[in-house]
This record gives C-alpha cells, structure tokens and sequence, in this order.
C-alpha cells in the first residue's frame, strides 16, 4: 500500500537549528531538537522551544512524542504527552519535558533531540446527541477496568 506523503510547509525560527527529519527509513516521528540549552533537577519540567513553526494540511494533526532512549536512559519524558499539533497552529512548536529521574540533574544542550514529531491524517467527528447509548462489551467500565497485571482484582478471579 503506498500513500502520499503530506506536505508539511516549515519555517526554521533559528538559523543554527536543523530541520526536523527522520532518522532512518520507515521511522514515524521526525526529531525535534531544543534550540536553548536547559537544565532539569530531579522532578522539575520546563517549557522548551524547538525553532519550529508548520502548516500542516486540512485533515492532518501532528503529535509531540518523548524519544524512547531518553526516557529509558534519563527518565526525560513530556508533560502532556503526545502533545498536539492542529492544523491552524502557525505558531512555534514547544514542548513540556519533564525530569522523572529521583536524583540525577539532566542537562540538555543547544540542538539536542528532545522529542519526535509524528503527522496523521485525522478525522473531525460529527458529534449527535442520544438519549441513551447503545450498549457493548465493555460498557461502562472505566479507566483500567479491565485489569492487565497480576495484583488486579480482575486478574485474581
């Protein structure tokens, strides 16, 4: 199956900061560097600019994801992630990281990668008032309902 690729129309806010690309074919998220220099004390999260600003097409949102290996190495995540990216967004992409390391100090400099960009095609729901749902499966359970580790209620049925 092929697709056509959507055109993403970039604006680099800062000369020295590269575009955002993809670091190896088939990769869904493109690397989003910091253009400031920052630093991260054991649960402290700060606000960080990438230099970035996009038009994304009609139908298409992008999504602001943590990079697996800083997570996994550093305990560096984002606050509200994957953060989102509309199409009427014009203006620079920033991203919450947050430190969730108990003791290590992270520091980040100038034209690091700090996070990835992911573009999807999305759809605008149509939403329709009812009285009363129809019903499924599931129902009405809620978050972590349906257990998923060995210490859930559901598990030790």
């Amino acid at each position: 199956m092929t697709t056509q690729k959507p055109e993403v129309l970039i604006t680099l806010l800062d000369d020295g900061i590269p575009m955002p690309s993809y670091a190896h074919p088939g990769d869904a998220g493109a690397d989003l560097v910091t253009r400031v220099d920052v630093t991260l004390a054991p649960f402290e999260r700060s606000t960080v600019p990438t230099g970035v600003s996009i038009a994304l097409p009609d139908g298409y949102a992008a999504f602001v994801h943590p990079r697996s290996g800083l997570a996994a190495r550093h305990g560096l995540t984002i606050v509200n992630a994957p953060g989102t990216v509309d199409a009427g967004y014009r203006g620079e992409i920033a991203v919450t990281l947050y430190n969730s390391d108990p003791t290590e100090t992270l520091t980040l400099s100038r034209g690091d990668r700090i996070a990835q960009l992911v573009v999807q095609q999305v759809a605008r729901a149509r939403f329709v008032q009812a009285e009363r749902l129809p019903g499924s499966a599931r129902g009405a359970g809620g978050f972590g309902s349906s257990g998923g580790w060995s210490g859930s209620p559901s598990a030790q049925k």
